[in-house]
């Protein structure tokens, strides 16, 4: 199954800034209650006043509150299973940098993949992994060109 078909990315559709105000509200309840309790259970109330209890496990309540706080800033959200593999073209796109960079990459050893045939299939956590410790990498080239700038007398 290829992975157009088992990804699903969610566009949040328009909002007003009324109900970007709800969306900010209902994140904020969300995670003011994982920080304040261990409840497992959120009540929703409908238009007509029914309460059906409805239980929902810690983590999945978090993961609700950053996919409001998401919707909120009007981003858009992927969802993908962990287990996933891509191809070449599709982490090249996830990382927003070329196919041939993607290839040196594994080459070089720096991003971990499979053969399956003669095709390369790079595992979504590797990936994520990967995409984490380059930006680690950025910043801390970034904090040492301010350093150096700061050195030789250069603030802006």
């Amino acid at each position: 199954m290829r992975v157009a078909e088992q990804v699903r990315e969610v566009v949040p559709p328009p909002m007003s800034e009324e109900e970007r105000a709800m969306v900010r509200a209902a994140q904020r309840c969300i995670m003011a209650a994982l920080d304040h309790s261990r409840a497992a259970s959120i009540t929703v109330t409908t238009d007509e006043g029914a309460q059906p209890a409805v239980n929902v496990p810690p983590a999945a309540l978090k993961l609700i509150g950053q996919l409001l706080g998401a919707m909120s800033e009007g981003r858009p959200v992927v969802l993908m299973p962990q287990k996933q593999e891509l191809s070449t073209v599709e982490a090249a796109a996830f990382l927003n940098v070329s196919r041939p960079f993607v290839i040196k990459e594994i080459e070089a050893g720096r991003l971990s993949h499979r053969m399956v045939g003669t095709h390369r299939r790079i595992p979504f956590d590797a990936l994520v992994n990967y995409m984490q410790l380059m930006r680690a990498e950025q910043s801390a080239a970034l904090d040492a060109m301010a350093e150096n700038a700061r050195e030789l007398g250069l603030d802006y």
